[in-house]
């Protein structure tokens, strides 16, 4: 299990990151219309959904984002690895940082259109 954070400019960036994620990884149990709401206010939104990727991963194809998307995985080794190649094959990802311990890791990630 992992969870997914995500920082976009718009929700629609942000539900085109997590629907490669569900197409990645089908057997996740969120609902194809479970889109991401905004928020009012002054402050960045940030989005947030737990997946459960498998070894098996549906290829995804390259998904254009209007604008770049900041997102931390966190979770099990194997989780964040698996949600990292799922990211990399629809988007250019530019890697932060990562942060590791005992049972997790973290991953700051910049998702943008391939190009």
């Amino acid at each position: 299990m992992a969870t997914v954070n995500l920082i976009a400019a718009s929700k629609e960036d942000a539900a085109a990151v997590f629907g490669v994620l569900r197409t990645a990884f089908p057997t996740n149990s969120r609902p194809s219309d479970d889109l991401p709401q905004e928020q009012s206010g002054d402050q960045p939104t940030v989005w947030s959904a737990e997946f459960e990727p498998t070894q098996e991963r549906i290829p995804t194809d390259p998904i254009p984002l209007e604008s770049s998307v900041s997102a931390t995985l966190l979770g099990g080794y194997a989780a964040v690895d698996r949600l990292f190649e799922a990211l990399g094959a629809a988007f250019a990802v530019d890697h932060w940082g990562a942060a590791s311990g005992d049972q997790e890791k973290e991953v700051d990630l910049r998702l943008s259109s391939k190009r």
